[in-house]
């Protein structure tokens, strides 16, 4: 599932909003964007206390509508010639908190074990380093592997969701017995599951692709 990779087809709902903001700073998106994030979080560790889980759609809502102010300005910034090393330095350092807010906030709330709050976090974090690392170092920028950054907001607005409504009829969580080990999980710490095991694997896939075009750019070098 790399949703990454299909963001040409989100032009539809992108393009005709670029375009009646072309004279909007791109960077006030993205702080728009940021801001929503931070509200998402919020809102999804609050959903965890008793009697909140109805909090569990609005933290959907807004982790989908900061993801699409992150797809926003990039757009607007293209449209209105305003591309800039600056304007992605600062898109890249806003998506990292977008993640740590968006995801933190499942991941340290009472629906979600600690340790794979943290584990999911290592994962999507050295998931994205990998990607822009590899552009730092002058190889190409990778959106490639198992779980990139818009796998990860969809995931994110859908489990919420699933997690809502299987708990009003009665299945948000399950129990597992492996014979050696048993345990009670939910919804959203599947979720978390998937982006603690697919955002490392991820993450070296993406080291291992930048390793090889390494590779091939030194070959190319010596020629």
């Amino acid at each position: 599932m790399v949703l990454d990779g299909q963001r040409a087809r989100a032009d539809f709902a992108l393009a005709p909003v670029a375009r009646k903001c072309i004279n909007v700073n791109p960077n006030l998106v993205s702080w728009i964007g940021l801001i929503v994030a931070v509200l998402s979080g919020v809102v999804l560790y609050l959903s965890g206390y008793e009697d909140r889980e109805w909090l569990l759609p609005v933290g959907s809502a807004l982790v989908i509508v900061s993801g699409y102010f992150d797809a926003l300005d990039g757009k607007i910034a293209k449209l209105a010639g305003k591309c800039s090393a600056k304007g992605d330095y600062l898109d890249h350092v806003f998506d990292r908190y977008a993640d740590v807010f968006m995801i933190g906030g499942v991941a340290f709330s009472a629906w979600c074990n600690p340790y794979l709050g943290m584990f999911a976090l290592v994962g999507v974090l050295l998931t994205s380093y990998m990607g822009t690392q590899a552009q730092a170092i002058g190889a190409p920028r990778l959106y490639s592997g198992l779980l990139g950054r818009a796998d990860r907001v969809v995931l994110s607005t859908l489990f919420p969701l699933i997690q809502f409504f299987m708990g009003l009829a009665g299945y948000g969580s399950f129990y597992i017995d492996l014979g050696f080990w048993s345990f009670d999980i939910n919804w959203l710490e599947i979720m978390m599951l998937w982006f603690a095991v697919v955002g490392n694997i991820t993450a070296i896939q993406r080291a291992i692709i930048t390793w090889n075009n390494m590779t091939k750019m030194e070959k190319e070098k010596d020629q």
